[in-house]
């Protein structure tokens, strides 16, 4: 059996929801308007990274206080790394990068190095693949937590998925796997145990990172691990019973984890992102069910027949395939997995300092194709908010505002996990809507909501189904369809929330179904290659907002575009709407990290419009705020010749000293994941599936492998490509980004 399936391009939302005004479809050629010069750079490798000696630009650097005693320092000084398509990490002069914690890597003592010729096993007890969100979780020297330890700590970090083509996670396996149905169950034991999370213990010793195989803190959760539960208002509800499960209060392991957060009361959250690709049903399934659940299961992505993405429920009897099948069998719900779908798609939460606490799904937050999770700013006395975002075209902006008012003795809780409990599994969950006026309006998802009591589209039984369906729910209230919100990130100086949106080839100017709007504003065409039209919203934008009323407690927010992804050289007045130089070009953001030590907003892009010029990216920005730009109008004229025009809101267009390219990765690769010691000195960033363009017949040939990443001592080059950890320090001691 063959497929070729893109889970991050799912496209279930087929509702009538707003777009509040058109544009017209720009048709660009890249090799006319869209193409940029690119300009060249004297780059010295340093064992498969580089240290680039760019040329600099004319910047005015932005000057912030370190702290009320210290000298000031210059932030975003350093040169700006030039675009390149070379299989390295390239990052400033001044700075280096080292491999820390690569695929295979071991977690225990025992587990034997790495041999990266797919004979490797233990997965339960090395680092997963495709590195992706993480957080930092310092140590004391007492070897307790400290939110102050600079010298070691503990890495949190997801394991989103694995390089694949048809159904092998070839790279994994001595000579590819096998990619036909079955698949044997040593591959699939394989494939399961890299997905998940690991928490690893690193340590700088005289300068020098490296992780602590031996820690007793070291651990993974996989996406068989038994020690997870349901909490929240789904929890023992219908739809979450299961075989594994009878009373509907327990999920067995989380998976395809991609973006995370981190609670003021110091635990880890993860986000279950394109999760429902995994699973697989039978062509007559819609006839078996003959119910409700078949317009639940069409909305998350899962036709009847549709094949998943690597064919684990075809590799034996024993339980822990047949998960993978939610056919509805003749029994009882407890006697098949036809509700296992419904235990996945959670923001879970889990105490990285303690692996003997068990991990949270948190219902309450919703049920959708999840990414980050920012907290707004805490404050005493007043509900939390958290935002969140569902990764597919079309798909929603989500905030949730816990029952619970902070507390600020709970920062440092005698039981983290439990602290979890008291502030994630009761509250409102609201979805966005947003208005042609630089306005929006968070609409509460709740089953007492005339729209979702009412709803054609579907029967909520209770608020448990609402959360479980938030889709669903969100389609009934009239949410705003997004360009594939990914992460989100608060602003520390002044408390605002940006969201990045990816990319959309579905927005069409004369689409009934994604229409361009006001927050989503450019519909065009890029030619890549002199082929290969690239529709709709290709190379993505930032939205921010910012809330009307005191954090949590509001239900309107005013919102502005911080910065469109464009090439240098495209039409200023339809696609460069942020006037983009070739030091700052950017396109499909997606990671966005703030850093507590600098304010320094962190953009790392997930890129396949722009890869004939440059790899991937990770760009540093000094944002402003919302509405330091102004209103701006495109008109345009349809193919029918009538008119069509749009307002959109666009912040100040970042100069050379607020938007400036940082890092350029492997090739193939995906920048995502970051965090940072406290004091700034040291950044980790994760380097996700270099090499995946690489062909699965050619899997014994090294030298047609796309990327041999990383290829540093102690990682063999012509070995196989591993996604990893890199940290970055600077070569003068000083904090990143100055």
């Amino acid at each position: 059996m063959t497929q070729t399936i893109d889970f991050n391009d799912e496209n279930s939302n087929t509702s009538a929801n707003p777009s509040f005004d058109s544009v017209l479809q720009a048709r660009l050629s890249r090799r006319g308007l869209l193409r940029g010069s690119v300009g060249s750079v004297g780059t010295t490798l340093l064992g498969g990274l580089a240290v680039s000696a760019c040329g600099g630009g004319d910047s005015v650097a932005a000057i912030v206080p370190k702290d009320p005693v210290a000298p000031v320092e210059t932030l975003l000084s350093f040169a700006a790394v030039a675009k390149t398509m070379a299989d390295t990490v390239t990052v400033p002069a001044g700075y280096t990068a080292s491999v820390l914690y690569a695929l295979g890597d071991p977690l225990t003592a025992a587990t034997p190095a790495y041999k990266n010729d797919g004979t490797d096993t233990d997965f339960e007890n090395r680092a997963g693949d495709h590195h992706d969100g993480m957080e930092w979780f310092g140590l004391g020297a007492d070897g307790k937590p400290s939110t102050s330890a600079i010298a070691s700590g503990l890495l949190a970090m997801n394991h989103e998925a694995t390089t694949d083509e048809k159904l092998s996670s070839f790279f994994l396996h001595a000579n590819g796997g096998v990619s036909t149905l079955p698949r044997p169950a040593a591959e699939v034991d394989k494939e399961v145990a890299i997905h998940g999370i690991s928490v690893v213990e690193v340590k700088n010793t005289s300068g020098k990172w490296a992780t602590v195989p031996g820690s007793a803190f070291n651990f993974r959760l996989t996406a068989l691990s038994t020690n997870v539960q349901i909490n929240g208002p789904a929890r023992g509800n219908a739809l979450m019973v299961t075989k594994y499960s009878t009373d509907g209060s327990k999920a067995r392991g989380t998976l395809n984890n991609c973006g995370t957060g981190k609670t003021p009361w110091g635990t880890f959250l993860t986000g279950e992102e394109n999760w429902a690709g995994y699973f697989t049903r039978s062509a007559i399934d819609d006839t078996t069910r003959g119910d409700k659940s078949v317009a639940s299961l069409k909305r998350y992505g899962r036709n009847a027949a549709a094949a998943s993405r690597h064919g684990w429920e075809s590799a034996g009897a024993d339980d822990k395939y047949a998960r993978w099948n939610i056919s509805q069998g003749p029994g009882a719900a407890t006697d098949d997995y036809r509700n296992e779908l419904n235990t996945f798609g959670y923001i879970v939460e889990l105490d990285a300092y303690d692996k003997t606490k068990t991990a949270r799904k948190r219902t309450a937050l919703g049920r959708f194709a999840h990414e980050s999770a920012a907290f707004g700013k805490p404050v005493a006395g007043q509900p939390l908010a958290v935002y969140m975002g569902d990764d597919s075209r079309g798909e929603y902006i989500y905030k949730f505002v816990s029952a619970k008012a902070w507390t600020a003795a709970d920062a440092n809780p005698v039981d983290r996990i439990t602290t979890g409990d008291t502030y994630l599994d009761s509250g409102k969950l609201y979805a966005a809507k947003f208005n042609s006026d630089g306005k929006g309006d968070w609409v509460e998802l709740s089953i007492s909501n005339p729209l979702i009591a009412a709803y054609a589209g579907y029967k909520f039984a209770d608020q448990a189904d609402v959360l479980v369906n938030a889709r669903l729910a969100a389609d009934a209230v009239g949410a705003t369809k997004m360009d594939r919100p990914e992460w989100c990130s608060t602003n520390v100086a002044n408390g605002e929330i940006y969201f990045t949106l990816t990319n959309n080839s579905n927005r069409a100017i004369n689409s009934a179904v994604m229409p361009p709007d006001s927050a989503n504003p450019r519909v065009y065409t890029d030619i890549k290659n002199g082929a290969s039209a690239q529709n709709g919203n290709p190379n993505g934008h930032i939205l921010r907002l910012k809330e009307d009323a005191a954090g949590s407690t509001a239900i309107t927010f005013s919102w502005d575009v911080y910065v469109f992804g464009a090439e240098s050289s495209a039409a200023p007045g339809t696609v460069n709407l942020s006037s983009l130089t070739g030091e700052q070009d950017f396109s499909s953001p997606d990671g966005l990290v703030f850093s507590p030590a600098t304010g320094i907003m962190w953009i790392q892009t997930d890129d396949g419009a722009y890869t004939d010029v440059t790899n991937c990216m990770m760009l540093a920005a000094l944002p402003g705020t919302v509405g330091d730009g102004a209103k701006k109008s495109l008109s345009y004229t349809k193919t029918d010749g009538s008119a069509l025009n749009v307002d959109t809101y666009v912040g100040k267009a970042p100069g050379a000293d607020k938007l400036k390219r940082f890092l350029v990765g492997a090739k193939d690769c995906e920048i995502t994941g970051l965090c940072e010691t406290p004091d700034g000195k040291a950044m980790f960033v994760n380097i996700q599936h270099p090499g995946e363009g690489t062909k699965m017949a050619d899997i014994l040939d090294p030298g047609k492998y796309t990327s041999q990443w990383p290829s540093s001592a102690g990682y063999g080059a012509g070995k196989r490509p591993r996604s990893a950890t890199i940290v970055i320090t600077k070569n003068d001691g000083g904090r990143i980004g100055s």
